[in-house]
């Protein structure tokens, strides 16, 4: 117990470590003079080798003793980074991030990493520098990978772990997968099919490799070894159902047949698998950690945290959503009795189901840095493999998103960077040339509006072309030419989101490895999110992504419109007032209000919902509602202010679907149904 107390502490620091040497590094590699960023990446490391070697994971202690090495000579000025020094150090960080990996699902941590040792050696003694820099030391498994040769699908490292997997009684499979003949994305459909795959189990083998089949150098078939406890027919039928695939073949592997595929000549060393980020693609490739312990010498570390099924923190949700129900009932009950021993027993249950309510809210929210963390280095390993120069601004990092969202949004953000630095940042030639800076700028930032999470990805790239698209979308005959004249901006935007549709001249591995912008679209949607797109030619692209908190309670302020309540997410409300109804202005058209210097639409909410009771007679004094939605703002005219309560929220049902500028409803105190604004609807 104590062991695996320490081993829960050394996991969470090495994260930690690993993390902080990834963002230093970057800094570097933008200050490459800066030795004060050289001593914190140094005492990472060294911090990092000491733990690993008191832990007994002598393979992570020898690679960071190396890094500690190089990092010495170039805080001690005896060595100028460079770019094959940055590389080899990237590369060291991500075999380390695999180790640990490998320690947290029981394994050992133990990895074949002379080929970056020896790299990182080369840098100590200068010998690289003789070997043509980065031709050198880390092109050396490419060279012997080239010599080796041979056609035998596994190595020895490879059947290791599926001879031990079997061994387990873990099932493991080898799949042959053969795609349509007239299937033009097969990079795309192969990715579909590893998407699959990871979800439900390991991948540990693929001929061709990874590489080769991202870029589309492979005929109509590719084969995989992979583990997984999924059924053979259930794990045929989900390959099946991925678009243009042709046949799949499952054959469940035993040891004699397992025995029977080593008998050709010697490999080529092992393929990595994909990696969960995609920027491997663009990458050296680390080394893989050995093969997990059998099932009786580790299991998966527990650390100071238990898994919970989500199922069983939405039954928690919503016992504790009733309880908040009947609590308002007892406070509106206790004011008009007026006993004094009942009201201070209600106050007190308030505040105890108060801090519960909190504890019940955090169980599911997690940072969105979780997420974006991640970003900056895949946007710099995409921007060198392009040779372009990009800068990654993120803000808003610490919003906080359900857990089952998060899981969730990694790979659409991923796909709209990567297309973000492909597709919209022009090559340095060209922002030179147009009068632009050399090094584009994307902003990824994230906010709270209502009950409702927003991720923008903005670049200064060169924009979207109008005509492009229409043209592309009426030769792809998703539009007529007699439609596209009547589509507005964001009509013809909409259009990049139709299956297969891309205005590339030539397929890119890039940009999520040829999958359209409909894969982006189907994963938000199906989280009940939105995804909008602005543009503006020549200057940049933004793509804004709506998602839904999937809070079951929040804090609102209830009004009064006509007969009915409604509540207004709290999160959204900048502010409450009353003005006279003289500073209203009528503008082409449009009601307007003077607010704090600066002039916002004003909507009459109870005209826009045709509430009963409305009786449209002006007022000399009116009440309205000042709310936000990113940086614009709108004033709601109400009839009257209730108060501020904490309210449940409870979906309308499949019947009543798409309703304009209603996200849910809530159960009030008094048993009357109050249906919640969505603010953002209201704001154009």
């Amino acid at each position: 117990m104590e062991m695996n107390q320490y081993l829960s502490m050394f996991i969470d620091e090495s994260r930690d470590h690993l993390q902080a040497m990834n963002e230093h590094l970057l800094s570097l590699e933008n200050s490459p003079e800066d030795v004060s960023i050289v001593q914190h990446i140094f005492r990472s490391a060294h911090t990092l080798k000491g733990m690993s070697a008191t832990m007994g994971f002598e393979d992570l202690a020898s690679l960071t003793h190396e890094m500690e090495n190089v990092l010495d000579l170039v805080r001690n000025h005896k060595l100028q980074m460079d770019s094959f020094i940055f590389d080899c150090i990237f590369k060291s960080l991500d075999a380390l991030e695999m180790m640990v990996e490998d320690i947290i699902q029981g394994g050992t941590g133990k990895a074949d990493v002379t080929d970056i040792v020896s790299a990182l050696k080369s840098i100590v003694s200068g010998d690289y520098l003789k070997n043509g820099s980065a031709a050198g030391a880390s092109g050396s498994a490419a060279a012997k990978a080239d010599k080796a040769g041979g056609n035998k699908e596994l190595d020895e490292f490879q059947y290791s772990i599926l001879q031990q997997s079997i061994e387990a009684g873990i099932p493991v499979f080898r799949i042959e997968v053969t795609i349509r003949q007239e299937c033009v994305l097969k990079a795309a459909r192969a990715y579909m099919v590893f998407n699959v795959l990871e979800q439900n189990g390991e991948v540990i083998q693929s001929t061709p490799s990874v590489e080769d089949i991202e870029q589309e150098r492979f005929e109509q078939s590719f084969t995989v070894y992979y583990i997984s406890q999924l059924a053979q027919d259930q794990l045929a039928s989900q390959i099946a159902g991925v678009s243009e695939i042709d046949k799949v073949d499952v054959v469940l592997l035993d040891r004699s047949k397992l025995d029977e595929l080593m008998k050709a000549p010697e490999p080529a060393p092992a393929q990595s698998k994909p990696a969960a980020s995609e920027a491997s693609a663009s990458r050296p490739e680390t080394p893989k950690p050995e093969a997990k312990k059998a099932a009786g010498g580790g299991a998966p570390v527990a650390g100071r945290t238990i898994r919970v099924d989500i199922e069983r923190l939405d039954t928690l949700m919503n016992l504790f959503s009733e309880l908040l129900i009947d609590r308002v009932r007892l406070e509106q009950l206790a004011s008009e009795i007026r006993r004094s021993d009942l009201t201070e027993t209600v106050e007190h249950m308030a505040r105890v189901s108060g801090d519960l309510q909190n504890i019940v809210l955090k169980l599911r929210m997690v940072p969105i840095d979780s997420v974006f963390n991640r970003f900056p280095r895949m946007i710099r390993d995409v921007a060198k493999t392009l040779d372009k120069k990009v800068d990654l601004i993120i803000t808003g990092a610490d919003t906080e998103l359900d857990r089952t969202v998060i899981d969730e949004i990694g790979d659409p953000l991923v796909h709209l960077l990567r297309n973000a630095v492909d597709h919209g940042i022009e090559p340095v030639a060209e922002r030179v040339q147009i009068g632009k800076p050399e090094t584009g700028t994307i902003y990824l930032r994230a906010y709270h509006s209502g009950n409702h999470v927003f991720i923008e990805i903005e670049e200064d790239g060169r924009g979207i072309n109008r005509d492009k698209v229409i043209s592309k979308a009426i030769q792809n005959g998703v539009i007529t030419a007699e439609q596209s004249g009547k589509l507005s901006d964001e009509d013809v935007y909409q259009l990049l989101f139709a299956s297969g549709f891309s205005t590339a001249d030539k397929i890119s591995d890039i940009s999520g490895r040829g999958v359209g912008l409909d894969v982006v679209k189907t994963k938000i949607e199906s989280l009940g999110g939105q995804v909008h797109v602005s543009a503006n030619w020549g200057k940049g692209t933004k793509f804004t992504v709506q998602l839904p908190l999937t809070l079951s309670i929040i804090s609102a302020m209830l009004i009064r419109l006509g007969d009915e309540k409604y509540a207004i997410p709290l999160s959204s409300i900048v502010e409450t007032m009353a003005v006279k109804s003289d500073q209203i202005r009528v503008v082409h058209g449009s009601t307007l209000i003077n607010y704090r210097s600066s002039v916002i639409p004003l909507v009459h909410l109870a005209q826009l919902f045709d509430v009963p009771g409305f009786t449209g007679e002006p007022a000399a004094e009116i009440q309205i509602v000042v709310i936000r939605k990113g940086d614009k703002m709108a004033a709601l005219i109400v009839d009257e202010f209730i108060g501020q309560q904490e309210i449940v929220l409870k979906s309308l049902g499949k019947y009543l679907t798409n309703l304009f500028a209603v996200s849910g409803a809530t159960i009030l105190g008094d048993g009357q149904v109050a249906l919640i604004i969505d603010t953002n609807a209201l704001i154009k």
